[in-house]
């Protein structure tokens, strides 16, 4: 008796995805590209912050720098006279403004004793800002040039700036810190800056000492506390 031949069973390939294949992929890859995006914006902000900090910083140091220089430089000259006394004015403090006579660099003007006007401008919060304004002096008074400089802006965008202003007690020790330095005719010891950016870390107190003072008795004074 023959054996009946064996049939073979032909399977045709697929020629496509189901429905459900194709939505699982696509499901599939729009999850690896909202993760790809979100890590690339996740770098590019770190870097952005990043920037933003090395930019803040270096802006600190150099208003830090500017500052403590300038101020360290003052000169035992007047600008004014006073008219009631006839006494020259060599220097006026504030918490928020401070003028003194130091001599300009050649690269901020043409050299020579200038006024210097440091002061915080601006009255909204964290609004405020800090600028510089220079005025040539001749013959102890503050002349108007031709051609004035206008302010420059040092920083904006703070919070808070504070000037403070010592000098020897009656007991020939550094005396308490005073908002207001009333002893125009003569220059502080020291001068304290306190900076406080808008939403920022307060930045380092600055405690500048002035060589000029005293005949140069602040030069051996600490320069900070």
């Amino acid at each position: 008796m023959r054996a009946s031949p064996v049939r073979r069973q032909v399977f045709s390939p697929r020629k496509g995805f189901t429905l459900i294949e194709v939505l699982l992929a696509t499901a599939l890859l729009a999850a690896a590209l909202a993760l790809g995006f979100a890590t690339l914006s996740a770098a590019t902000a770190t870097v952005r912050r990043g920037e933003q900090l090395a930019q803040a910083n270096e802006r600190m140091r150099a208003v830090a720098g500017f500052l403590r220089t300038r101020i360290a430089s003052a000169r035992a000259i007047g600008f004014m006279v006073d008219p009631d006394s006839g006494v020259p004015i060599r220097f006026v403090g504030t918490s928020g403004r401070m003028r003194f006579v130091a001599d300009l660099p050649d690269y901020l003007g043409r050299g020579g004793p200038y006024l210097h006007d440091i002061s915080v401008v601006g009255q909204e919060r964290d609004r405020i800002g800090l600028q510089v304004a220079f005025t040539q002096v001749q013959n102890a008074a503050a002349i108007t040039e031709s051609s004035p400089r206008k302010p420059e802006v040092l920083a904006d965008g703070l919070a808070a700036v504070q000037f403070r202003y010592r000098a020897l007690d009656a007991t020939g020790k550094l005396g308490q810190w005073q908002e207001r330095w009333i002893d125009s005719d003569r220059l502080p010891l020291q001068v304290s800056v306190r900076i406080t950016p808008a939403g920022g870390t307060p930045w380092p107190d600055l405690v500048i000492a002035l060589p000029a003072a005293n005949g140069g008795a602040a030069s051996g004074l600490p320069s900070v506390e």
